[in-house]
């Protein structure tokens, strides 16, 4: 992330570190009755991913023009995703990260409509399996309610130094 608008990439280690474990992706009955809506894709808009997670008028937003063409070069050299949910061929939502092994480094997400982002989620679990782990940075309470934890560092290190190694999630 940019320390500051437009200045120097920095690089967060939070310490403990939020992740989601995709078995215990919580899915309630009415995500799960949205879920079926979408038509879920990977790979097919992800300038448009990256576009909805870096609109300026999001509060917070970090996603400047550095962020946005490191991000596209990575995609082009087949390290970042996007998993994108759409409705009658309109993207509604989506996220992006880097894959490495069964590790997602997930950095954005956004939603034009009720749960689509939550939706990219769940299909992020699905393609990562059981024994993938979503790299969610910080634990907020809107990811504990789908699931995310803490993890300690040691934890973390040990546990992603294994799913590196792991074979490459098939996109």
């Amino acid at each position: 992330m940019p320390l500051k608008r437009d200045g120097p990439i920095g690089w967060w280690s939070p310490d403990p570190r939020g992740t989601l474990e995709p078995s215990h992706f919580h899915e309630s009955r009415s995500l799960t009755r949205s879920h079926k809506r979408f038509e879920t894709r990977v790979d097919t808009a992800f300038a448009l991913v990256l576009e909805g997670c870096a609109d300026p008028s999001r509060p917070h937003g970090w996603i400047d023009d550095q962020i946005r063409l490191a991000y596209l070069e990575l995609f082009n050299l087949g390290w970042a995703h996007s998993i994108e949910t759409w409705t009658n061929g309109e993207l509604v939502g989506g996220l992006y990260g880097l894959c490495l092994g069964k590790l997602f480094a997930a950095e954005s997400k956004f939603h034009r409509v009720r749960d689509a982002s939550k939706a990219a989620v769940a299909s992020l679990c699905d393609l990562l399996g059981d024994d993938g782990l979503i790299d969610v940075q910080w634990l907020t309470p809107h990811l504990a309610s789908l699931g995310a934890a803490e993890m300690q560092r040691d934890r973390y290190l040990e546990r992603i130094s294994a799913l590196v190694e792991i074979e490459q999630t098939t996109f």
